[in-house]
């Protein structure tokens, strides 16, 4: 007869759950501001909001990219001296009333240095999360705990589209840049019930206080660094991937990313504008963007069990292959039902696309190097981030719009095909693996 969990263990699942829970409702709100920019759009546009254009419009998708940047670089830093927790809760209160400062603009560059700060704030966040959960996971559920982490940001992008339908055509567009600045009222929530990360007490030596919260929470308490890393090291831990034919490998890795999150980000930013050329009404448009996430929300879901069966290199080009396809048929005018079916399969497979990149290079590396081999993939990706908006404005601001999803299809092909060589050269050194790590974000 098999007994039933003590109260003691049910408690301590109900802690985990509520870390689980409160980063979960972070990345929700980290996605709602990322994609309202896009949801917006198109009527900002056909309304001609501070008489911009499409290039113009183009330039502040990549603010906020270029502000992800920033904030992916120099999360790590930060949160080594102050804390992951203040972190994240610096992270939401940042993005929220950056939301703010797009609400009350009056102009293109006071909008502009909204989006900017916000996705600082957006940037910082996410993989300040991914190590929170993985801290407090429980017990052999690290890689499941964070990919549904991840299906929040989708979750924040159904919810974006969902704001735009309901408010920007009655209320107009700031109501829906004023719901972003909401989640300054989780802030408080945030810093009173998440705990500290065991990682960064553990780092800190205050190892008592660590062990005191892996107990609680019946988490593993993570292992005590050999050492502080000096700037010599992490020097010599980048100057390794480029030792011997090493530099090959890793300048596909990095363009293949590069065009990954150009793919990723470009779609996010455009695809309710450009489904609107296509002559689909507004309402649709959105809808669309909803479809898509929920695609995502699959993808995150899938991706990991696939790599584990075939090799995350061999599903990333082929998910590469998918994505491509999926959105070049968004460039033509189907009917309405296999259309949603395809931006279904499109966000199935290219958000998870690139999560399988980093699924690659983190398999090949050593444990020693990982990090690095990891951080400058996507560091180099997030370049692709900040050029796939600007991209879709140049084209649209050229009267090319029709060739905007060629273009974004363009770039999962590239992927696709550096990804592949770079597998095949793995395959030849005898280095490639079937087994996928933990889920990574793919923002």
């Amino acid at each position: 007869m098999s007994s039933s969990p003590s109260p003691t263990a049910a408690r301590v699942s109900r802690l985990a759950l509520l870390v689980v829970g409160l980063c979960w409702l972070a990345v929700l709100f980290d996605g709602l501001d990322m994609f309202i920019y896009g949801s917006v759009l198109p009527h900002l546009l056909e309304t001609k909001t501070f008489g911009l254009t499409p290039d113009q419009a183009g330039d502040l998708g990549s603010y906020a990219t270029f502000g992800m940047l920033v904030g992916a670089l120099t999360a790590g830093t930060v949160a080594d001296r102050v804390g992951r927790k203040k972190l994240m809760v610096a992270c939401v209160i940042l993005f929220s009333l950056a939301s703010g400062i797009c609400a009350l603009s009056g102009s293109v560059e006071v909008f502009g240095l909204g989006r900017t700060l916000a996705g600082v704030g957006l940037g910082g966040l996410l993989p300040t999360a991914i190590s929170m959960v993985s801290d407090y996971a429980p017990r052999g559920r690290g890689a499941i705990v964070i990919g549904l982490l991840m299906t929040a940001h989708h979750a924040g992008g159904i919810l974006s589209a969902y704001v735009a339908k309901w408010l920007v055509e009655p209320v107009g567009w700031r109501s829906a840049f004023w719901v972003c600045v909401l989640p300054l009222l989780f802030a408080p929530v945030l810093a009173k019930f998440l705990p500290e990360s065991l990682s960064f007490l553990v780092a800190k030596g205050r190892g008592e206080e660590a062990s005191a919260l892996a107990e609680r929470y019946d988490v593993e308490l993570p292992a005590a660094k050999g050492g502080k890393k000096t700037a010599a090291d992490r020097w010599d831990a980048l100057a390794a991937l480029f030792r011997g034919g090493e530099w090959i490998q890793t300048l596909l890795y990095w363009v293949a990313s590069f065009g990954g999150l150009l793919l990723v980000y470009g779609v996010a930013t455009w695809l309710p504008t450009l489904m609107r050329a296509e002559g689909y009404e507004l309402t649709n448009a959105l809808t669309f963007v909803v479809v898509f996430n929920l695609g995502g929300i699959v993808g995150m879901l899938v991706a990991g069990r696939a790599a584990d069966r075939f090799g995350a290199p061999r599903i990333s080009a082929l998910w590469f292959a998918l994505t491509a396809a999926g959105v070049f048929l968004l460039s033509v005018h189907m009917p309405m039902g296999v259309t949603t079916l395809v931006v279904f399969l499109t966000g199935v497979f290219l958000n998870s696309a690139q999560t399988m990149i980093y699924a690659t290079v983190s398999i090949r590396s050593t444990p020693d190097n990982r990090a690095t081999s990891v951080g400058w993939t996507s560091g180099m990706g997030r370049f692709g981030a900040v050029f796939g908006p600007w991209l879709g404005g140049q084209l649209l601001a050229s009267g090319n719009g029709e060739w905007g999803f060629t273009a974004f299809a363009l770039a999962g092909l590239s992927s696709m095909v550096f990804i592949g060589i770079a597998a095949l050269r793995s395959s030849k050194e005898g280095t490639d693996s079937g087994s996928s790590p933990k889920l990574v974000g793919a923002h």
